[in-house]
């Protein structure tokens, strides 16, 4: 059994630990206002950039239509980009957009597809350079990011946009986590390219006739990269948010758990304390008997 001055350390300790985790649960908590309001007032540009696009999209077909749109035509080739934090004590999210990017990989790689991989987050770098060193191609170390803006995701569309206009990749994917509330962060997978445009908007009444100066095709040519950068910035944000609500998550329940084994540890040093205490007194009284 520990001595009690062994014990008064621990809990000392202990102690110490538990305003650090407070401490840190009321940073997050006071970063996650700023962060949910960043992410939410993201969406709606990303949404309705994507609905534009969707209408563009109807009136374009053909060989005129852009590759960004249409696609190469083949499944073979895939980059997967996995964003998530570039730091820890925040439970496991980071983990579960790993698992759930890590899924896919392994299930591309057994139908025989070529993989390659761009990690967003030096946590993500960790967890996935090992696995998959040889398809890692491109990693973004965001920690010295106080906060996100386009010039931060656009050079993570470079990337992407250099890859498939030189013939390496004809699938992209992003997995991040989408902020639904403070409990609750979904692991998401999000095509890129070729784009979704299942947005377009149906006419409230009569269908109109628009005609585009420049052309659809024109616009789209502008349109597509931006969206691509949007679409990522838009994903960035919802992790920051997601990181901070799972971080104060944890430091919330580490700094419950430590309150736990402060009463337990101060428990088990009051009844050592007791107990040395009644062994001395006999021990007195014991002496003082045989004299």
């Amino acid at each position: 059994m520990a001595s009690l001055k062994e014990m008064r350390n621990r809990i000392s300790s202990v102690k110490a630990t538990q305003k650090i985790t407070k401490a840190m649960q009321m940073v997050a908590a006071a970063k996650l206002r700023r962060s949910q309001d960043a992410a939410e007032a993201a969406r709606p540009y990303a949404q309705r950039l994507s609905r534009v696009i969707a209408n563009l999209a109807a009136g374009v077909s053909g060989a005129d239509a852009p590759k960004l749109l249409t696609g190469t035509g083949r499944d073979d080739r895939h980059l997967v980009i996995v964003a998530a934090a570039d730091r820890g004590l925040a439970g496991g999210f980071t983990s579960s957009i790993v698992r759930a990017a890590r899924e896919r990989i392994d299930s591309l790689i057994a139908q025989g597809k070529d993989v390659k991989i761009v990690c967003v987050g030096k946590k993500v770098t960790a967890q996935l350079k090992r696995p998959y060193g040889d398809k890692v191609v491109e990693n973004f170390d965001l920690s010295a990011y106080r906060q996100f803006t386009l010039s931060v995701a656009q050079p993570i569309a470079d990337v992407v946009t250099r890859l498939y206009e030189a013939g390496d990749v004809d699938v992209v994917t992003l997995f991040y986590s989408r902020f639904k509330s403070v409990v609750q962060q979904v692991p998401t997978a999000l095509q890129l390219v070729p784009a979704v445009v299942d947005g377009a908007e149906a006419p409230a009444g009569p269908a109109a006739v628009y005609e585009y100066e420049p052309s659809e095709e024109a616009i789209l040519e502008t349109l597509l990269p931006r969206n691509l950068t949007v679409q990522i910035l838009s994903a960035l944000l919802d992790n920051m948010a997601g990181f901070y609500a799972s971080q104060m998550t944890a430091m919330d329940n580490a700094t419950r758990n430590a309150g736990d084994m402060i009463k337990r540890y101060t428990l088990e040093y009051n009844r050592s304390r007791q107990a040395q205490i009644t062994k001395e007194l006999i021990e007195i009284i014991s002496g003082a008997e045989a004299v």
